[in-house]
């Protein structure tokens, strides 16, 4: 029998984004205002999870493609790699809602069921207590969808082929976005990680699944799934934007590096 379920609190709000509700609200506003916007209809999108100062502008040229949808998705299933602890397989976070300073996002209880199908996937609160990958992209997403519903997926060591097959069994119909949560290279000079990560963007774009590496992409386990999946269903990859935290923040001596895709 599965534990009684809760409410997740936001565990970043005031460190990685403003935990003030107005403060937030506007500057996710400002960024999504200040992003490119594309004619796409995105079936999936890859977007980074450091703090806004950092990756904010990169991950809003993702989402600035759901603005303007007609009809918006209403289910998001959100991949992002775990940080905290290290664990093998996939963690549901065992609540029914998460918080964040804009609001309660709930779970998709029906995809939550046919995600715990798979032996790989379990509920692990403790996966999800600390771990930010997953919780910075939700005030994005509720400024930019308004009313939807959640699968929060924290992603241990899993195979790709495990990873797809999850993601095509919660993969549904336009009524369902899939969001990857994943920076790149991590703390290296600027022009040694401008050059990673267009190698990194390159392996991307051609859906080269065994080129993912968790020093090239902190979210390998989870792009990896998604590389294959997209083998899958014939998903085209565009780059919508690639920059580093030397580009946004400043700092050139050790850099993180970003980039947002979207497939379709």
């Amino acid at each position: 029998m599965r534990v009684m379920k809760t409410v997740r609190p936001p565990a970043v709000a005031g460190a990685f984004y403003p935990a003030d509700p107005q403060e937030l609200r506007a500057q996710v506003d400002g960024l999504l205002a200040e992003a490119h916007a594309q004619a796409l209809r995105p079936k999936v999108l890859v977007a980074p999870h450091a703090g806004y100062v950092y990756s904010g502008p990169i991950a809003a040229s993702a989402y600035k493609l759901l603005q303007n949808l007609k009809p918006k998705p209403t289910r998001v299933v959100l991949l992002g790699p775990a940080h905290s602890m290290g664990f093998p397989g996939v963690a549901l976070p065992a609540v029914d809602a998460l918080r964040t300073p804009l609001g309660l996002v709930p779970v998709d209880g029906e995809l939550e069921f046919k995600a715990l199908q798979f032996p790989f996937v379990l509920d692990e609160a403790k996966a999800h207590e600390r771990e930010h990958s997953l919780e910075v992209h939700l005030p994005f997403l509720q400024r930019a969808l308004g009313d939807f519903a959640v699968l929060p997926l924290c992603v241990g060591h899993v195979s790709a082929d495990d990873v797809a097959d999850l993601l095509e069994a919660v993969w549904g119909g336009p009524e369902t976005l899939i969001v990857i949560s994943s920076d790149l290279s991590h703390y290296l000079p600027y022009d040694e990680a401008r050059r990673v990560d267009q190698e990194t963007v390159e392996s991307i774009l051609e859906l080269q699944v065994e080129a993912m590496e968790g020093e090239r992409a902190c979210g390998a386990f989870p792009l990896s799934g998604l590389l294959l999946t997209a083998r899958r269903q014939g998903l085209t990859p565009t780059l919508l934007d690639l920059r580093n935290s030397g580009d946004t923040a400043g700092d050139k001596d050790r850099v993180v590096g970003y980039a947002a895709f979207a497939f379709a």
